[in-house]
């Protein structure tokens, strides 16, 4: 998948954030062993200090730790796992509902619109 970078915000908040998702997605699971700071850079085109600097971000939340001469691997706390995977959907969840807001849809437009993708129909056409 590409990275997908802009330069609307910093480089290593966006590399941390990828990295974050594809860890609470699963793309990495628990205790795997993370790719060396030089290969993530060189997938994402950014300067390994970069990298290694969003790397070390994710060090500090405790998703990722570090085995001085092994490299990084993802953490074994499922419940860190959780949490920071039901952050992130709390993130998105709010984001979309700014987004329908500002399109002016109303709480209750908007759950029906949610129902009717979650049952496979189109709002517009089936109401």
């Amino acid at each position: 998948m590409p990275w997908n970078l802009d330069d609307s915000r910093p480089i290593y908040l966006q590399l941390m954030e990828r990295i974050q998702h594809d860890i609470i997605s699963g793309v990495y699971q628990p205790g795997d062993k993370l790719p060396s700071v030089r290969d993530l850079a060189l997938d994402a085109e950014v300067n390994p200090n970069t990298m290694q600097k969003a790397l070390s971000e994710l060090e500090r939340s405790g998703l990722v730790y570090s085995h001085r001469t092994s490299g990084r691997f993802v953490t074994d706390d499922k419940e860190l796992l959780k949490k920071a995977k039901t952050n992130l959907a709390h993130k998105y969840m709010s984001s979309f509902l700014a987004q329908m807001r500002h399109l002016g849809f109303d709480g209750r437009e908007t759950l029906e619109m949610i129902q009717a993708a979650l049952k496979g129909r189109n709002y517009e056409t089936d109401s």
